[in-house]
């Protein structure tokens, strides 16, 4: 069962989420960010390359919590 405090936030560090979700090391490189960072939290990283860190936390959620039949369906296409 999916839980709300499960959802990546803006304020969480990016080595931690590649560690728990590494479905989203392809959405971090994406938006650039640079392995150097990871030890920044998301938004931070966001600020400094002009990126909107909502834009980058849904679409770092939508990695992690999409259901793996769509995840496998959008490889095959």
């Amino acid at each position: 069962m999916f839980r709300f405090d499960q959802l990546i936030r803006r304020d969480m560090i990016i080595r931690d989420v590649k560690q728990r979700h590494p479905e989203t090391i392809p959405v971090f490189e994406k938006f650039r960010y640079r392995p150097s960072c990871d030890d920044c939290d998301i938004e931070t990283v966001a600020r400094k390359n002009g990126l909107n860190s909502l834009d980058v936390v849904e679409a770092l959620n939508q990695a992690a919590f999409r259901p793996k039949a769509d995840t496998e369906n959008a490889s095959n296409q």
